[in-house]
């Protein structure tokens, strides 16, 4: 019995000992015996700049040569902002194809005809409300909603296509997100997901819905629509060890700072966001024609207005938000155009997490889960997956492990872009990196070459990731969105982010790792950009 005890252990250790010779040891030394200098640690920085007459090939030598996260900044030679330069860099004017029909999610006239039958259905509504309201005497603020085609709303809903929710010079974006600052709000409710909870909320739920997350659907007088959430934490405060990810706060400068930092990624794939000061009295209670909206709302001891959500299980005052004394501060979204006219389906993460309090998801415990997604529609071609991990990074960097799904445009298909929504619970803990949100990138070992190239610049002094956040922020009425603590953590997560996709080079070789998904920037506008992996 000891003598085959003996005899296994020694074929285990032989074969732990082959697979490491194979995986590990020779791709390094053929790394050496190409004597391409990729890993040298004298090359001189961190990665070959694109020039204007073309992308060049990404250099990945001495990846996390960046001078040490210690608060200091290195300020530009020739001054002035640091953004302004990272969005005339060639890698952020990189030219799109032609935008046909079929490349835009809306067409001008479907649209302009779709939204003048809502604000017809929204007046009638508006008559019937207010002749209701006078037989029962309550009193009804009533505003004269305009619909303006110009409206920087609505050229942000045309300007989306395939590619990106807006393109990067869009004049619309910054306009759209000066006007949510002060738009005049019509009428306040609940948003669709909380009114499909009628208020039944299943208490034996680890997972609460959504319903006590307090989030307002707004409209505008120009009929846009946003969608608000309030504050409920502050800025230097840090979520809980003892809290677990799904019952964590929905913090509304997380969705701010999540658009500013998804727009210097250049995803371009979270909907407008800006900060905004609300009335509750002036701007919720006294518009919202919800009388389950209006029965939540209460004045504090300390004589603040405050509300808080209708579901059963938060039902109490100790849940509430209050204003100061009636403002409150909070995020406003902007609306993506209606189901109805550009229909989305919600697809659950491959890398979904286990939402009770033991449970542990298959890519929690299996390191080749990710050898099964590739076999699986429509992980299996095209660049879902590619996305999927541009999201992970997304995610990484804020630091949200609430992506349990993500959302597609149903017109563009499998190739279309994945939308970034939801990223309230990111930003909680600036002192932790939760490495497991990388499990895409890790595990898939793959990424987009525009995106690492893009990660690799803004690992540079001159375009440091907290710099350019910083300053992209400051632009927001509520700053600061982000405390310092917060913007130096993106450095030291960007960092790993890299030396994560370096391992993977080391491992496999820049040809498996690296995908092309651009062309060479030309005079002449491309055709397609069809993303296809180099082998």
């Amino acid at each position: 019995m000891m003598r085959r005890d003996r005899l296994f252990l020694a074929a285990t250790l032989t074969a732990i000992f082959s697979a490491d010779l194979y995986f590990i040891l020779l791709p390094k030394l053929r790394s050496v015996g190409q004597g391409s200098g990729h890993f040298c640690s004298c090359g001189p920085r961190n990665l070959t700049l694109p020039r204007h007459g073309g992308l060049a090939t990404p250099q990945l030598y001495n990846w996390t040569s960046v001078p040490p996260l210690d608060g200091t900044t290195s300020e530009p030679t020739d001054g002035g902002s640091k953004l302004g330069r990272l969005f005339a860099h060639p890698l952020y004017n990189i030219q799109t194809p032609v935008l046909g029909p079929e490349e835009r999610l809306l067409q001008g006239e479907q649209l302009m005809e779709y939204y003048r039958r809502k604000v017809s259905r929204w007046e009638r509504h508006m008559k019937l409300y207010s002749e209701a309201a006078a037989l029962s005497n309550i009193t009804v603020n009533e505003h004269e909603v305009t619909f303006d085609p110009d409206a920087s709303w609505l050229k942000f809903h045309l300007g989306i296509s395939r590619y990106a929710l807006y393109s990067r010079d869009d004049p619309a974006i910054p306009q759209l997100l000066k006007e949510m600052q002060s738009m005049t709000v019509v009428s306040a409710d609940y948003t669709q997901d909380e009114k499909a909870l009628k208020g039944a909320c299943d208490c034996t739920q680890v997972v609460k819905p959504s319903g006590h997350h307090l989030k307002l659907a707004l409209k505008m007088q120009n009929f846009a629509k946003a969608m608000f959430k309030p504050m409920r934490q502050q800025r230097d405060e840090e979520t809980p060890e003892d809290v677990f990810y799904f019952v964590d706060f929905q913090r509304h400068n997380a969705e701010i700072a999540a658009f500013h930092l998804d727009r210097i990624l250049d995803f371009r794939r979270v909907p407008p966001v800006a900060g905004r000061l609300v009335n509750l009295t002036g701007e919720v209670l006294q518009v919202t024609h919800n009388e389950d909206l209006r029965a939540v709302f209460f004045t504090s001891p300390a004589n603040n207005t405050c509300f808080f959500a209708k579901c059963l299980y938060v039902c109490k005052t100790e849940y509430a938000v209050c204003g100061s004394p009636v403002l409150l501060e909070g995020s406003l979204s902007a609306y993506l155009p209606g189901l109805s006219i550009a229909p989305r389906i919600s697809i659950p993460n491959p890398w979904i997490r286990s939402y009770t309090f033991t449970g542990r998801e298959e890519w929690e415990v299996n390191p080749f889960f990710c050898d099964t997604i590739k076999q699986l529609y429509p992980y299996n071609s095209g660049n879902r997956l590619l996305n999927i991990i541009d999201m992970s990074i997304f995610d990484f960097l804020t630091s949200n492990m609430d992506r349990h799904h993500y959302e597609i445009f149903t017109k563009f298909g499998d190739e279309g872009f994945l939308l970034h929504l939801d990223n309230a619970r990111g930003f909680g803990k600036h002192s932790q990196d939760e490495i497991s949100i990388l499990a895409p990138l890790s595990q898939c070992c793959m990424i987009k070459r525009s995106t690492l190239l893009r990660l690799q610049l803004l690992a540079q002094p001159e375009f440091r990731l907290s710099d350019v956040m910083r300053e992209s922020l400051e632009g927001d009425p509520l700053q600061p969105i982000l405390t310092d603590p917060h913007l130096l953590a993106l450095d030291r997560r960007l960092q790993k982010v890299l030396r994560v996709v370096q391992r993977c080079v080391r491992r496999l070789g820049e040809d498996e790792v690296i995908t092309k998904d651009f062309v060479k920037s030309s005079a002449k506008p491309q055709t397609a950009t069809e993303t296809k992996q180099v082998r």
